[in-house]
């Protein structure tokens, strides 16, 4: 297994360097208002960054980031679990281990999903207002 793991993250890095755009980095031209704008006030800004002014909808986005790191956490499991059950080359053991692995990541990836629309319904419902896609 540890021969297999360098070569893959030594991989994974070398892809992730060439995932940022380099365009990025170069400075932006200065447009003639400047960085700053007229409506960049203070209260602008912290009115930009309450979660539209409710308890509701800050826990409705704390929610939905939560439950989409679980889920991208799921959908690792099922890649590992997979990758050990196509290699496991006969062993038993290693094939019942995939197969669990990838039947709980399945099963967390149902109950994720449940549960985000189970969570956005009742804070929607709450609210008397319709569930929209994504905590907006």
């Amino acid at each position: 297994m540890k021969k297999f793991l360098a070569p893959v993250l030594g991989f994974l890095a070398v892809l992730g360097l060439f995932a940022f755009d380099a365009s990025l980095v170069f400075a932006q031209p200065v447009s003639p208002g400047g960085l700053i704008d007229q409506g960049d006030n203070p209260q602008n800004i912290a009115a930009s960054t309450t979660f539209g002014g409710s308890f509701r909808d800050a826990l409705r986005t704390i929610i939905n980031y939560f439950l989409f790191f679980l889920g991208i956490v799921a959908t690792i499991m099922v890649i590992y679990g997979g990758f050990m059950y196509v290699t496991s080359q006969g062993d038993d053991a290693q094939a019942e281990k995939g197969k669990n692995i990838l039947m709980y990541a399945a099963m967390g990836i149902i109950i994720i999903l449940i549960s985000f629309a189970l969570v956005n319904a009742l804070i929607s419902a709450g609210q008397g207002t319709n569930p929209t896609p994504g905590g907006a």
